[in-house]
């Protein structure tokens, strides 16, 4: 009798969590669900005007005809909504859903919310229409015209007051090292974004100064913003999925404020070789180097957390994606380090090798650990599991192969293509004909990367209009593996 009695005081804390944990999902339902439901949006037109792009680099005369399909336009159109539209959008919504859930304080204004993500979608809709009809700024990862920026301004300032706001309203205790990279990831990038905004386009400064601005920008938008979100959403989901806390918390700690101290400076290494102060390039290159002090103890975290877990990739996508994601964050911040030696940036500089490189960061990282990511909340907020595990398995080997080789080919393209340039005697045609069959495969790859996109699309919006619920709780696992109690970092 004793025995039972003691049971009773757990059973019932297991259901107020689980009670709590459904009334915080269902107050995100549409804040969140719209921001990520409109970022699948913008992957699908961001991935179309990928392969536009891809196509006219070994066949220029694609499209050619009609002027706002030139490769001058549709590039910039592509790589700022897959900035912006995509991962941007899916990282608003992950993020906030995230700290909802580790604050164990529901969303409260769902109106504004609901305006911010309406805002955020109408800035990027008026963004990309008018990169199409010529009226970009031609400063890269800020194409987007003046009258855009508006839009997006207005949205951050209700995405970080909500933030702020369920920070203040959580109970007392420890702030997990999930909150500590998000939260700073919402103070971060519109810090970012309009301080190059103004200093690049509306009160421009000198043009020595620009091409630093612009690096500082484009390079801690990945750094600072994008990778803050997906570390913050890959330190919750393992732990929740595989049911053992992160390995060390001190660990998590020095591999974020090493990672806000040193990223910052990182983007001047691509300036090598430039008429730029040398202090300014030797600082980047020394901050590109000490980048293996957060990524290390990162990978060191992620590793030894999931050992003895990896089989669980084989039932959860959610787990599937992330691991991915994980080891591609630290290929490519090794990648990164490297490429801000001076030897090796003489080869790879204005080379494929770092396009591959940046896919590196923004696709094999941070794309999916998102598509993760949403694999596990949307089935929460909803109340329902997704509806094939055919299309999902789809997605993640049409993802993962086609990106494989995406960045295999551009990365070997791109070091055969940097030794010719160095080749003073080597005619130019004859590198772009070397060149020739790495884009073709670029393209190949790409398409098989969108046919992952097209599957998730599909999976995406059959899951909303089925009106079935889940029999429990979603788990994201097949039946054979149960979903684990709620634990946090």
């Amino acid at each position: 009798m004793s025995s039972e009695n003691a049971l009773k005081p757990d059973a019932a804390a297991i259901e107020e969590s689980r009670l709590q944990r459904l009334e915080i999902d269902r107050a995100a339902r549409w804040p969140v669900g719209i921001f990520l439901g409109s970022s699948l949006f913008w992957l699908l037109l961001g991935s179309a005007l990928a392969i536009a792009a891809s196509i006219k680099l070994h066949d220029p005369e694609f499209l050619a005809e009609n002027a706002w399909l030139t490769f001058g336009r549709v590039r910039p159109a592509h790589l700022n909504i897959v900035v912006y539209g995509w991962l941007s959008t899916a990282g608003i919504g992950i993020g906030l859903w995230i700290l909802s859930r580790l604050c164990r304080a529901p969303i409260r204004d769902h109106r504004s919310l609901t305006l911010a993500a309406v805002l955020w979608n109408m800035g990027n809709a008026v963004g990309t229409w008018g990169i199409l009809r010529g009226d970009s700024t031609a400063v890269e990862w800020l194409e987007y015209p003046t009258y855009a920026a508006p839009f997006l301004l207005v949205c951050f300032a209700f995405v970080t007051l909500e933030a702020v706001g369920l920070i203040r309203r959580r109970p007392p205790g420890h702030i997990y090292i999930s909150q500590w990279y998000i939260m700073a990831a919402f103070f971060w990038f519109p810090a970012l974004y309009f301080t190059a905004h103004g200093l690049l386009i509306l009160a421009p400064v000198q043009a020595p100064a620009q091409p630093p601005i612009n690096w500082w920008f484009a390079h801690n938008v990945l750094g600072l913003w994008f990778t803050p979100i997906g570390l913050g959403a890959v330190y919750y989901l393992i732990p929740k999925i595989i049911g053992r806390p992160i390995h060390s918390y001190y660990l998590s700690i020095i591999g974020f404020w090493s990672l806000a101290f040193f990223y910052a400076w990182n983007g001047m290494h691509h300036l090598i070789g430039g008429p730029f102060p040398a202090w300014l390039i030797t600082a980047s290159v020394v901050a590109s180097i000490m980048m293996f002090i957060p990524v290390i103890t990162v990978a060191i975290n992620h590793h030894f957390t999931m050992v003895g877990h990896f089989k669980k990739t084989i039932y959860s996508p959610t787990l599937r994606f992330v691991v991915f994601g994980a080891m591609c964050y630290t290929l490519a911040s090794f990648q990164g380090s490297s490429m801000a030696i001076r030897s090796l940036n003489g080869i790879t500089h204005f080379t494929h090798y770092t396009i591959a490189h940046a896919h590196l960061g923004v696709y094999g990282f941070a794309t999916m650990v998102f598509f993760g990511s949403i694999y596990y909340i949307m089935p929460r907020l909803l109340e329902r599991e997704w509806p094939s595990r055919f299309l999902i398995r789809i997605h993640f080997w049409s993802c993962a192969l086609g990106f494989i080789g995406y960045w295999s080919f551009l990365s070997w393209g791109g070091v055969l293509q940097g030794i010719e340039l160095n080749q003073k005697d080597t005619p130019f045609l004859e590198i772009v004909a070397l060149t020739m069959p790495y884009l073709k495969l670029r393209t190949i790859s790409g398409s098989l990367m969108t046919l992952g996109h097209v599957a998730f699309a599909i999976s995406f919006c059959w899951m909303i209009i089925r009106h079935r619920a889940s029999d429990g709780e979603p788990t994201l696992f097949t039946k054979r593996v149960p979903d684990p109690a709620p634990i946090h970092e």
